[in-house]
C-alpha cells in the first residue's frame, strides 16, 4: 500500500485513520503447504486514480560510477555492475507511488509490501534524504535468494535511512519467507516465516518477541532494543534481561486506531486455522491442516462471509463499503498467489486484475520474455522514468487495455453487487478449474522442452501466458457486455 508517504494526494493530509489500511498478505511455509511449494499471497490497495501495468525487465550490465534516482528528493544509489532479470508490476498514480509496486526475479525471489502505519519515531536519521522506492526495485535487481534480499534491504536502510513512517517487506523464495518490518530513519528487524507454518500481514507491525542471537531467524539493527529502551518505548521487566521485548508495542503508535487491522487479521486467522485464533496479532501460526492454493485464494478474497464481521446483509450491500474493513475491498488494484518451483522459470504467479472476488486468478509464469498484450504499454526504462510523472492519459478510460475490461466488471459489481457476482463467479471459476486442470500436463512439456531445447521452453511459457491473460481480458469484456444487457 502507498498511502504511508508524506507527499499524498488528498491535499497531502490524511483523510482519516483508514487510509493506513490497505494492503495484505500470506505467506505459507513449504511444510505448511499442500504443494509442498512455499505459497506467498498478497492484495495491493490503494486510494486515488491508479492503474497497474506490467514490465518484464531484462538483465542489464551497468558501467562504472552510474547511479539510481528514484525519488528526486531522495539519495542517489550506486549502481552494481550487473543486474538480473525481473516482473515488476507498476501503480500508475495520480499521487506519488513510492511504496505500491510488486517485483519477483528471475531467481524467484518476490517482494511487496504493506504500509504499517505511524510509528513512534520522531527524530529519524536520514541520509541525502534516505530511501524509499528504491527497496523494491533493488532487491529485485540483486538478490538470489530472499535471504540475501533482506540483508541487501538492511544494507540500504542502514547506510542511507527509510523515508517512510512505518512498512513491512515481504521478502520470499521457494525455500523461505521473510518479513522485513522498518521504521523511519535507520531502524528494521525482520523475521522468518517457521516452514510448519502460515503467516498474515494487515497493517501494523506483526513481529513481536526478537531473539538477537538466532541468526537463523532474525535479522535486525543491533541497536533496535537499546534505542527503544533509550526512547522510554520499552523498559525490561527485569533489568538486562530483554526476554519481554516485542517490537511492535515498541515501535508502533499506540494511539493509532487498529480496528481494521484487527478485525483483518483475526479474519485471517480464522481460515487458516478452522477455529478462533488465541492470539489475534500473532505473526505466524501452525495451520489445522496444510493450504493449498485455494486456500490462499480464499483468504484474499475474503469479505467475512458466515462471520459476525460480514455487515453486507448477504450482498445486499456492496461488501467492500459496509464500514468494516474487508480483506478484499474496494481499493484492491491486484491479487497474486505465488507458486514457487524449483525451476524458477516454471514458477506460477496466479494474479487477478483488481478486486479477486471479481477477477479471475490467471496464471503468469516466470520464465516468460515479454509480458501479455494489452497488460503492459511501455518500456520498462519508460515506465521508470515516468513513475512519479506519471501522463494523466494513462490513467483516462482505454478499453484497447486489458485493464479497463476487469475495472468495467468491477464497477458493475460495486453499484449491484448482489445481482451479478453470482454470474461472474460463475465465469470466474470456470476459468480457474480450466487453468488448474491443464496446469500439471503444460507443465511436463515445458520440463522436457527445457531439457531439450530451453529457448522452445520460453516461448511455451510466453505464449501460453498470453494466451490465458488475453483469454480472461476477452472473456471480461464479453461478461460486462452480458450483465449490462
Amino acid at each position: 500500500m502507498e498511502n504511508d508517504n508524506n507527499n499524498l494526494p488528498f491535499g497531502g493530509q490524511w483523510v482519516d485513520e483508514t487510509m493506513f489500511e490497505d494492503c495484505s498478505a500470506v505467506i505459507v511455509g513449504k511444510k505448511a503447504s499442500a504443494t509442498g511449494e512455499v505459497l506467498f499471497g498478497h492484495n495491493e490497495d490503494d486510494y486515488g486514480n491508479n492503474v497497474m501495468i506490467q514490465y518484464k525487465v531484462p538483465r542489464a550490465t551497468h558501467k562504472p560510477g552510474e547511479l539510481l534516482t528514484f525519488e528526486p528528493e531522495c539519495a542517489k544509489i550506486p549502481q552494481v555492475p550487473e543486474t538480473y532479470a525481473y516482473l515488476w508490476s507498476e501503480t500508475r498514480a495520480s499521487w506519488k507511488a513510492s511504496f505500491s509496486d510488486t517485483f519477483i526475479n528471475e531467481w524467484g525471489v518476490a517482494i511487496a509490501s504493506d504500509s504499517c502505519g505511524r510509528t513512534r519515531e520522531d527524530m529519524p536519521e536520514l541520509v541525502n534524504g534516505g530511501v524509499g522506492y528504491a527497496i523494491g526495485h533493488i532487491v529485485a535487481q540483486r538478490a538470489r535468494t530472499a535471504r540475501e534480499g533482506v540483508e541487501i534491504a538492511a544494507e540500504l536502510v542502514s547506510k542511507w535511512g527509510y523515508t517512510a513512517p512505518g512498512r513491512s517487506y515481504m521478502i520470499v523464495d521457494k525455500n523461505e519467507g521473510w518479513v522485513f518490518q522498518v521504521v523511519k530513519g535507520k531502524h528494521y528487524v525482520a523475521q522468518r516465516v517457521p516452514d510448519d507454518e502460515v503467516f498474515f500481514m494487515p497493517n501494523w507491525y506483526t513481529i513481536r518477541k526478537v531473539n538477537l542471537d538466532d541468526k537463523e531467524n532474525f535479522i535486525a539493527s543491533p541497536d533496535i532494543i537499546t534505542y527503544a529502551i533509550e526512547r522510554g518505548w520499552y523498559t525490561p521487566a527485569k533489568q538486562g534481561d530483554y526476554s519481554d521485548f516485542d517490537f511492535a508495542l515498541a515501535y508502533q503508535d499506540p494511539e493509532q486506531n487498529q480496528a481494521g487491522n484487527i478485525v483483518r487479521h483475526k479474519n485471517a486467522l480464522r481460515l487458516i486455522l478452522g477455529r478462533e485464533p488465541e492470539d489475534p496479532r500473532a505473526f505466524s501460526v501452525k495451520p489445522s491442516r496444510k493450504l493449498g492454493i485455494e486456500d490462499v485464494k480464499k483468504i484474499l478474497r475474503t469479505h467475512y462471509e458466515g462471520t459476525e464481521d460480514d455487515l453486507s446483509e448477504g450482498y445486499s450491500k456492496n461488501p467492500h463499503r459496509t464500514g468494516n474493513r474487508t480483506i478484499c475491498t474496494a481499493t484492491t488494484l491486484e491479487s497474486f498467489v505465488i507458486q514457487f518451483r524449483e525451476n524458477p522459470a516454471l514458477t506460477c504467479i496466479w494474479r487477478a486484475t483488481l478486486n479477486p472476488c471479481t477477477s479471475p486468478y490467471v496464471p503468469w509464469y516466470l520464465g516468460i520474455e515479454r509480458v501479455p498484450m494489452g497488460y503492459g504499454w511501455y518500456e520498462p526504462h519508460v515506465g521508470a522514468s515516468t513513475h512519479f510523472n506519471v501522463p494523466p492519459a494513462d490513467l483516462s478510460y482505454r478499453p484497447g487495455r486489458a485493464w479497463w475490461a476487469f475495472q468495467d466488471v468491477q464497477d458493475l459489481a460495486d453499484s449491484a453487487y448482489a445481482r451479478v457476482i453470482g454470474e461472474i463467479v460463475a465465469r470466474r471459476d470456470a476459468l480457474e478449474k480450466k487453468w488448474e486442470a491443464a496446469q500439471a500436463e503444460f507443465e511436463a512439456k515445458v520440463l522436457k522442452a527445457f531439457e531439450e531445447d530451453p529457448a522452445k521452453a520460453v516461448t511455451m511459457l510466453t505464449d501460453y501466458t498470453n494466451e490465458q491473460a488475453v483469454l480472461a481480458w476477452k472473456t471480461w469484456r464479453k461478461l460486462f457486455e452480458d450483465l449490462m444487457s
